[in-house]
């Protein structure tokens, strides 16, 4: 079972998620909140897998809440899809540069929802369709000159698959691609983050962009 949370303060909006996600044999919901100020306390209560978070809310935002998980908790943190109403929304990318394992758009199609939520879960990167490229080309305006010394660490195959991933590929089409297994493809991509002390896909697609390497 996927443990999933919800964190938004509009009441009919949470409620509906809530019944999207319960209608699932292989998700629960095992926490509703309001408010981003008790996420922590929740988070210990709980333990959500994942969490549903809207990036603004009165009081205590997305991005604080999440960027406090990941400081608390780091690798435990649970993974967070921040919830927001557009398609470009600085909030949501700082909110990715906080932890976030991706966003998607409160109109979402329910099945795109609970496919963000299975791939969140399995360790995905989510990035609505409509806003990946201009929001990774946000990074690539100050992008540095070159990667630091962590880059160097990569063998020329990690780098390889490295650029792949950042280009939005699965490990399905990097492993047809590379004529490799998928089981191979996920080592080298677990390899590729530890040596570059990124927590996710979607941080790695922030790095390669950032450094120029797409």
């Amino acid at each position: 079972m996927i443990r999933v949370a919800l964190v938004d303060d509009q009441p009919l909006f949470r409620g509906g998620i809530a019944m999207i996600l319960e209608s699932q044999p292989d998700i629960e919901v095992v926490a509703q909140e309001s408010s981003a100020l008790e996420v922590s306390a929740m988070v210990a209560r709980a333990a959500p897998d994942v969490i549903l978070m809207d990036v603004r809310m009165p009081g205590v935002d997305g991005i604080t809440a999440t960027s406090s998980l990941v400081r608390e908790l780091g690798d435990a943190a649970p993974r967070v899809l921040v919830l927001t109403t557009f398609d470009v929304d600085e909030a949501a990318a700082s909110a990715i540069e906080a932890g976030a394992s991706g966003f998607v758009l409160k109109d979402a199609q329910p099945d795109f929802l609970l496919a963000s939520v299975r791939a969140v879960a399995d360790g995905n990167q989510v990035v609505a369709a409509s806003a990946t490229r201009r929001l990774f080309e946000r990074y690539r305006s100050r992008a540095s000159a070159a990667p630091g010394p962590e880059y160097g660490q990569l063998t020329p195959r990690e780098r390889e698959i490295l650029v792949c991933a950042a280009k939005g590929l699965s490990n399905a089409e990097i492993a047809r691609d590379e004529y490799l297994s998928e089981a191979t493809v996920k080592t080298h991509i677990s390899r590729i983050l530890a040596k570059l002390g990124l927590r996710d896909r979607v941080q790695l697609v922030v790095y390669a962009y950032e450094h120029d390497l797409v």
